[in-house]
C-alpha cells in the first residue's frame, strides 16, 4: 500500500512542490516499466513515513514529466535526488540500501 505521506510531482507542479518547498525534498525519478524502480518503491515509502516531519518525499514519473527529467539530466532510473532551497544537494543512482537514503535525509534534516 502506498504511503499517504508520499507526494507525486509532475512538470507542471515541480517548481511549487520541490524547488519552492520550505523543507528538503527527496525526489525519486522512476517509471512504471522499470523493475529496479519497483524494487526501490517500498524503501521510498518507508522513508516518507519515517521522515514526514523533516523532509518531503516525492515520486516523479519520467515518462510523464520529461521536461524535469531532461532538465536534471536523468539518464538512468531509479535516480533519487535531494533538493534543498531549490538546489540539488545529493544524487543517488540505482537501487541502494535504505541506509544510504536515510543518511542523506539525516544530513538534510540536520
Amino acid at each position: 500500500m502506498a504511503s499517504e505521506k508520499l507526494i507525486q510531482v509532475s512538470d507542471s507542479d515541480f517548481q511549487q512542490k520541490v524547488l519552492d518547498s520550505d523543507k528538503p525534498v527527496l525526489v525519486d525519478f522512476w517509471a512504471e516499466w522499470c523493475g529496479p524502480c519497483r524494487m526501490l518503491g517500498p524503501i521510498i515509502e518507508q522513508l516518507a513515513d519515517e521522515y514526514e516531519d523533516k523532509v518531503t518525499v516525492a515520486k516523479l514519473d519520467v515518462d510523464s514529466a520529461q521536461q524535469v527529467a531532461m532538465r536534471y539530466g536523468i539518464r538512468s532510473i531509479p535516480t533519487v535526488m535531494l533538493f534543498k532551497d531549490g538546489e540539488v544537494q545529493e544524487t543517488l543512482i540505482g537501487v541502494r540500501p535504505k541506509g544510504d537514503y536515510a543518511r542523506v535525509l539525516e544530513a538534510a534534516a540536520a
